[in-house]
């Protein structure tokens, strides 16, 4: 504080000292006969300060007294003249006044104190002794942590005195992990510790002993369970709840997300006048008001941890009323045509059978005729 405030009083002074020069500077050229006293200046007043210009009455005097010993036309030009100039020059001080007001009065606000040094991540560790030549270990994270992963391995059965072992992330070696990994007790080990602090952090971490054994942790938030394989249908015009919920063994989430797939990935859905949201601990319920076919499509529920999301998808589709009617409409459609078929061939049949029977009629007149 105290450098802070010699630091304005300097300030304050550079400027009333340039106040000054201007002041003569401008005096000089306007080549005024006669001495022109600067005034006396600067008076601060409390810590805030300001610039105090007083102007004696004594340049104004001796700028009379010099006046009125030349010719009464001239002294009435210079007089003229000198008033025009006190007037700008007042107007010059006076910006200037501003201007210095505005540089050294300025107060500082208090500096805002350091920020507290981020807390360090809570301390996690997994391991396993592997026998064989693979293992996969699942391990779920709630929140960031510093996950020290462990890896034994019982060796081949020639178990050489050392092997190179390394680690990787998602399929990919990570860089400088290369390290001689020495037998002890009949076994090697292989440890590393690695800073889980986002959703990006999450996948497969793998330990490789000389590419003859791997462990691999796969690292991620718990999963939502199975997908519903049907879709939910609804009709248009009407309400639909699109239900989503985690397995009672699964821990709360700390809230939840809706999306809604789109052309380029997922849009997140706010809640307000098409849709509702109402979320019960393990439990979230997406409303889905005044239905139109654009509705239809797939809809993703994201239970948010501190590391990550985990997410569970349902589809949806939006109908007319006469959708569910269409097979039915199709089968009676179908009975209608079977029905004239019959009627159509049993009316056909007559027909011939009465033709036949009047044919068959007049050939036994005629028999009869000739006997």
């Amino acid at each position: 504080m105290q450098s802070m405030k010699l630091q304005h009083g300097m300030e304050r002074e550079l400027c009333l000292s340039v106040c000054v020069i201007q002041l003569w500077m401008e005096s000089a050229t306007r080549k005024l006969q006669g001495d022109t006293r600067a005034a006396s200046l600067l008076q601060l007043k409390g810590e805030g300060g300001g610039l105090v210009v007083l102007l004696h009455d004594a340049a104004s005097r001796e700028t009379r007294k010099r006046s009125s010993e030349r010719p009464a036309h001239r002294g009435d030009r210079g007089i003229i003249i000198m008033s025009a100039i006190r007037k700008q020059l007042s107007f010059q001080i006076l910006l200037l006044f501003i201007s210095c007001r505005n540089i050294n009065t300025k107060t500082l606000g208090a500096t805002a104190p350091p920020l507290d040094p981020t807390a360090p991540l809570q301390k996690l560790e997994r391991s396993y002794v592997l026998k064989g030549d693979s293992h996969t270990e699942k391990v779920e994270l709630l929140n960031p942590v510093s996950l020290v992963l462990m890896c034994t391995w019982t060796g081949s059965q020639n178990k050489p005195t050392n092997i190179t072992g390394f680690w990787s992330k998602d399929g990919k070696e990570i860089e400088n992990s290369r390290v001689t990994v020495q037998l002890e007790n009949k076994q090697y080990n292989l440890k590393r510790t690695f800073s889980i602090a986002s959703e990006a952090d999450l996948g497969s971490y793998s330990c490789d002993f000389g590419g003859e054994a791997k462990i691999n942790f796969v690292l991620a938030v718990p999963q939502m369970g199975d997908e519903r394989d049907k879709p939910i249908v609804s009709y248009l015009g009407d309400s639909v709840v699109v239900p989503c919920k985690l397995d009672d063994s699964k821990p709360t989430p700390n809230t939840w997300n809706w999306y809604r797939a789109n052309e380029t990935g997922k849009e997140q859905i706010i809640a307000g006048q098409k849709f509702s949201i109402k979320n019960d601990e393990k439990k979230t319920k997406l409303v889905i008001h005044d239905l139109t076919a654009d509705d239809s499509g797939l809809y993703y529920c994201g239970a948010v941890y501190g590391v990550g999301i985990t997410m569970g998808r349902v589809e949806l589709k939006v109908i007319s009323f006469f959708e569910p009617l269409k097979p039915f409409i199709a089968i009676l459609v179908e009975v209608i045509i079977l029905v004239a078929a019959i009627l159509l061939y049993e009316k056909s049949r007559s027909k011939k059978d009465y033709t036949a029977a009047g044919h068959l009629g007049k050939i036994t007149d005629q028999r009869r005729a000739l006997r």
